[in-house]
């Protein structure tokens, strides 16, 4: 089974973050009534602080699943509350910030949020599809038998 290398992950995350900028900037400075500029800087901050958020948050999910089950498999149900308590931890993070950034309510802020989330779960899922068929992944080659 072959898998993308890391160039071609490189360009995945380049051309995911690029797109969805270049779609979310113009999109949401109209749907928000903002100016482009400021949401370019909601985008870049919240994509950072996504991915650092990311990061830290599953390193200490998993030190957490260790020290209370010793292992890190994740049922169905474990895993549900692993991407419920990430998304309220990102909100957290990122509601505050982007109310005080364009100082507008914690409301609008989190309404703006949610927006946002909606955008990229789209963007994701439109994205992948995309890019799998322009950048398909390579067939494995045959596997000779052994003959011994």
């Amino acid at each position: 089974m072959m898998t993308r290398s890391f160039s071609d992950r490189v360009r995945h995350a380049l051309l995911f973050e690029v797109i969805g900028l270049a779609i979310f900037m113009p999109g949401s400075a109209w749907l928000f009534d903002q100016p482009v500029g400021h949401m370019g800087v909601i985008g870049v901050v919240s994509a950072t602080v996504a991915t650092v958020w990311n990061f830290v948050y599953n390193v200490g999910f998993d030190r957490a699943m260790i020290r209370l089950t010793g292992r890190v498999g994740k049922t169905l149900r474990i895993r549900v509350i692993h991407a419920i308590l990430f998304e309220a931890g990102l909100v957290l993070l990122l509601v505050p910030a982007i109310a005080w950034y364009l100082g507008i309510s914690v409301w609008a802020a989190l309404a703006m949020d949610v927006a946002i989330v909606t955008f990229y779960l789209v963007h994701a899922f439109v994205f992948n599809l995309a890019y799998d068929r322009i950048f398909p992944i390579p067939a494995a080659a045959p596997v000779a038998p052994a003959h011994g």
